[in-house]
């Protein structure tokens, strides 16, 4: 039986200021949408967080999937590595070489 707990995968990355918008656009109308169109269907929710810093901007990237098959659909069987598409890479200053997994429990909308 497929295990069909949810999971969140978490992951950070920094950019200049100047290269915030731009990895920013890039998330959304490049990296996200051609992961949807390589048939990652198990993804229901990316949510991008920044927190400007003095000379950098950091994101904090969430993913949501609807299972650990899923997660290994969008990053490979070693799925722990980071997913950094090249063009991603050239805008970012550094980035965490792994992804964070949790197990989904709840959302409280209040």
């Amino acid at each position: 039986m497929e295990n069909k707990t949810k999971i969140i995968r978490t992951w950070k990355g920094w950019t200049t200021i100047e290269n915030a918008p731009i990895y920013e656009n890039m998330l959304i109308n490049e990296v996200f949408p051609t992961v949807k169109k390589n048939g990652v269907d198990g993804l229901e929710k990316v949510s991008i967080s920044t927190q400007n810093k003095k000379n950098e901007v950091e994101f904090f990237i969430t993913l949501q999937f609807d299972s650990i098959d899923s997660v290994k659909k969008f990053a490979g069987e070693n799925y722990e590595t980071a997913y950094i598409p090249e063009n991603a890479k050239r805008v970012l200053l550094r980035y965490e070489k792994t992804a964070q997994h949790y197990e989904f429990k709840k959302e409280l909308i209040l």
